[in-house]
């Protein structure tokens, strides 16, 4: 069977949307969910509304960020705000932590679908995504969730090449989760915690380094850069051991297997 083109795999996704007629995206302003908002906006018009997620766990520069580009977009945007700590099941940090979240979030997304009077909910999971561990995505698939990507064969590559070729400035954007991501299982997943992991990864953003993880465990932070950061991040290190310990951290190391996503999950 031979593999469609670039070309030919947008044509397939628009044939998809298109069918659909009005079309609800979970939208976090990442490149895969941007791109898949801004096509089912050029394809369905207002018959597509993107939604944020907003909850303890999202970044307040993601979010901020997320709702400046879909305004530039002309996007149909909604956001709904909930506090996902308030489930105990999901705080107590268990290894299904990503499917209690994915399973609150589609109840909330399924409502504001009825609201909109829309019966189709779509994700911006692609084909890649299927190769980790990734119980969030099982969750999504169980509540009807659509992954219109995974049905046209698009990879992260592909939505990169295609976001890049529409214009879309986040198509370089680096790969981004949830903040509890950054705790490893099992530890109970906090407001402080959180907030240290987040004001630690906006500092080393802000002084260049692009991909990157702060994992908090216990009170010692994992520092994961590219491996070409890695030497940068040496030089400087007194000033980031000196940020990091303000912050709330008691030790602060630099892993020098350099970023790896999804690296907490190597313990499963």
């Amino acid at each position: 069977m031979l593999k469609m083109s670039h070309d030919g795999k947008l044509k397939d996704l628009k044939d998809r949307i298109r069918e659909k007629e009005r079309l609800l995206i979970s939208y976090s302003g990442g490149v895969d969910s941007s791109l898949l908002a801004k096509l089912a906006h050029d394809v369905l018009g207002e018959g597509a509304v993107a939604v944020i997620l907003d909850s303890e766990i999202y970044p307040r520069s993601e979010l901020e960020e997320a709702v400046a580009l879909a305004e530039s977009l002309g996007l149909e945007l909604r956001v709904e705000r909930f506090s996902i700590l308030d489930d105990q099941a999901f705080s107590q940090n268990p290894s299904t932590r990503c499917y209690i979240c994915k399973k609150r979030s589609s109840a909330i997304l399924k409502r504001v679908a009825q609201k909109e009077g829309m019966s189709c909910i779509a994700d911006g999971v692609n084909a890649d995504d299927l190769d980790d561990y990734r119980p969030g995505i099982a969750a999504c698939s169980e509540e009807g969730i659509w992954h219109p990507f995974v049905d046209s064969g698009i990879t992260k590559k592909d939505i990169r090449t295609l976001a890049q070729d529409m214009g879309l400035p986040v198509w370089d954007k680096p790969s981004s989760a949830c903040l509890a991501s950054r705790i490893p299982y099992n530890e109970r997943i906090t407001r402080e915690g959180l907030r240290m992991v987040e004001e630690g990864e906006e500092y080393l953003k802000s002084l260049g380094f692009g991909q990157l993880r702060v994992r908090s465990q216990g009170k010692t932070a994992r520092i994961e850069l590219e491996e070409q950061e890695l030497e940068r991040a040496l030089a400087c290190r007194q000033e980031i051991v000196m940020r990091l310990k303000c912050i709330g951290f008691e030790y602060v190391t630099l892993d020098l297997e350099g970023y790896r996503s999804g690296s907490l999950n190597e313990v499963l």
